[in-house]
């Protein structure tokens, strides 16, 4: 059966995160991973958008964003997660395997910011 284009992004991001989730699952067990087709933008100014600390960019496109664990608006806990955009990110590969790495330079960043890590460390060189 045909998988749509979401699903098969999805199936890459798996793949790229268990690597890390292997290494890494005793620090990552209060950590999710979550992935939205584009980010939410708020412009003050159209010639410039400027991001966030948390967030991965290329050349001033979001690729993916660290929302820390906290309150949500009914005053419930929320857990720390990494946003993965889908669009963009599917916008600079050019093909399967550019894909996975990819995603997975972009998540061994967001968990290294997580961790308050070197990336270096979480990729295990």
């Amino acid at each position: 059966m045909a998988r749509s284009r979401s699903q098969r992004f999805d199936a890459i991001v798996l793949e790229a995160l268990e690597p890390i989730e292997q290494r890494w699952h005793a620090e990552l067990t209060e950590l999710d991973v979550a992935v939205d087709e584009v980010p939410e933008v708020q412009v003050t100014a159209p010639e410039k958008v400027v991001w966030d600390d948390d967030v991965v960019v290329d050349a001033n496109v979001p690729l993916a964003r660290l929302v820390p664990a906290g309150v949500d608006r009914h005053g419930l806990p929320t857990r720390a997660r990494i946003v993965l955009y889908r669009r963009p990110l599917e916008a600079r590969a050019r093909d399967g395997q550019d894909m996975a790495d990819l995603l997975h330079d972009v998540l061994i960043e967001q968990v290294a910011t997580y961790l308050g890590l070197d990336p270096d460390v979480i990729e295990g060189q």
